[in-house]
């Protein structure tokens, strides 16, 4: 399976893949809390359950759930890359994923609301050209600012999913976000010489 690897401006972002135990708890917290405020909003989700249950992005849904990131993450091995902004750890954060292209994700993009078609171009020089999704302004007022990035290599779906809890400050990290975005690349679990049938073009040719 192939893995991720980027290289976010450590002056910018914390890597919370890697962070295990008490020291990135904060981050992981922060992270899994806005992921799932954004999903919460794109599905209607409501305020909370009749059982009186956490609501999705609730201080105890994110607390829960960032006790068990960090080896579900190593379980990814370097699938999953997740980053906070380092300054406002509650402000953006940034998850890059690669999954494999099936037909039922296939089916599952295609139905996406209109919306997400208001794409544009954007180019990696390791994975060339892909779509570019900004909306800095959801129609729904319970979804944060959010944008992805997606490549399709074919074989595998490369994407990149940032969301912001401040629609007013969303543009002023979007640019650090697309310098993410540009040093995404994938690498192969392939050695040089074990399939020496296979042609390998740089997508910048």
């Amino acid at each position: 399976m192939p893995r991720l690897q980027a290289d976010a401006d450590p002056n910018l972002w914390v890597p919370v893949t890697e962070s295990l135990g008490f020291r990135g708890r904060r981050h992981r917290k922060a992270a899994i809390r806005m992921l799932l405020t954004q999903a919460g909003g794109a599905v209607g989700a409501s305020t909370s359950s009749a059982a009186g249950g956490a609501r999705p992005g609730s201080s105890v849904a994110a607390w829960a759930m960032s006790q068990a990131a960090p080896f579900l993450m190593r379980r990814a091995a370097g699938r999953v890359l997740v980053w906070v902004w380092k300054a406002d750890a509650e402000l953006v954060v940034v998850m890059a994923q690669v999954q494999q292209a099936t037909n039922d994700l296939r089916a599952a993009r295609a139905m996406m609301p209109m919306e997400y078609d208001d794409t544009e171009s954007f180019r990696n020089p390791y994975l060339g050209v892909g779509e570019k999704l900004e909306m800095a302004l959801p129609s729904d007022p319970r979804t944060p600012p959010f944008a992805t990035y997606t490549w399709d290599t074919g074989t595998h779906f490369v994407t990149v999913t940032a969301v912001c809890s401040d629609r007013e400050r969303f543009g002023t990290v979007i640019g650090s976000v697309d310098d993410i975005a540009r040093t995404l690349r994938v690498i192969d679990d392939v050695a040089i010489g074990e399939t020496p049938g296979v042609l390998r073009i740089d997508p910048k040719n």
